[in-house]
């Protein structure tokens, strides 16, 4: 898997599929729906991934560390910007240190290419990358996933983590997130949710995070509305489009030369 049509991103490498459930965010991944459907079409990586609840497909908890695919990134000759593992997390308690290690050997053999690591779990993360990792690899941005003020905890341990790029991806939004401190953070995605059962956005709670990225210094860059306009009214993903305050937002981070 390669190409994306996510806007923040020009590929995703998948040296690890399956995830569990961990917070309110993943209640509708689409990463669940999609190990379902290549599972039907015979693609082994995904097999036994997921368990069926009610009409929907849900993590049961098996993690596959894809060795194969640790030789992709040296494939793509052409520099690119690559979101590793949408379907599923690096620092899963289940991926073992030994292969996280070999993902970023990769990374540090490809430095053409940016790498965008998004976990729910960021205090894996920052544990690994100071006790593991030697060098802070420019070309590795780490980020954590807040989908509401239950979780914004997450940001704290993200702060601690060495990189030159930090950033947060509040998505799906469900929730206002509160006051948060963003001192550190480089880059903030924010979207709503899409897709059968999503829950509605609201635009007050994206009002407060682009007011605190500006207040910061943040780049802000606002993804979509999903399936809920800010009208609050329920729309394809396209017809609500990705307009916030009357423009486009695809702010990106400057990379900093401090990783502290």
């Amino acid at each position: 898997m390669s190409t994306t049509e996510i806007e923040w991103t020009d590929a995703t490498w998948n040296p690890v599929a399956g995830c569990s459930v961990i917070s309110k965010g993943c209640t509708n991944c689409y990463a669940m729906a999609l190990a379902r459907r290549l599972e039907a079409m015979g693609v082994p990586k995904y097999g036994g991934l997921t368990r069926q609840s009610g009409k929907r497909p849900v993590w049961n908890g098996v993690v596959r560390e894809d060795h194969a695919a640790l030789a992709i990134p040296y494939a793509w000759k052409k520099p690119r910007t690559i979101f590793v593992n949408s379907m599923s997390d690096l620092f899963h308690e289940l991926v073992s240190d030994r292969f996280i290690e070999a993902v970023w050997r990769v990374m540090k053999e490809t430095p053409r290419h940016q790498y965008q690591i998004l976990t729910k779990r960021p205090e894996r993360m920052t544990q690994f990358v100071k006790q593991r990792v030697r060098d802070v690899l420019p070309n590795v941005w780490l980020g954590t996933s807040v989908e509401n003020a239950e979780v914004v905890d997450r940001i704290g341990h993200l702060r601690r983590a060495p990189a030159t790029i930090r950033f947060i991806s509040f998505e799906p939004l469900i929730g206002p997130v509160g006051t948060v401190n963003l001192k550190g953070i480089h880059w903030a995605i924010v979207g709503g949710e899409s897709g059968r059962g999503a829950r509605p956005i609201r635009e007050e709670w994206i009002d407060a995070i682009y007011e605190q990225c500006a207040a910061s210094g943040t780049a802000f860059f606002f993804k979509q509305w999903g399936a809920w306009g800010k009208d609050s009214k329920r729309r394809s993903k396209k017809a609500n489009g990705r307009e916030y305050r009357g423009k486009t937002w695809n702010q990106m981070p400057v990379p900093h030369a401090t990783a502290d």
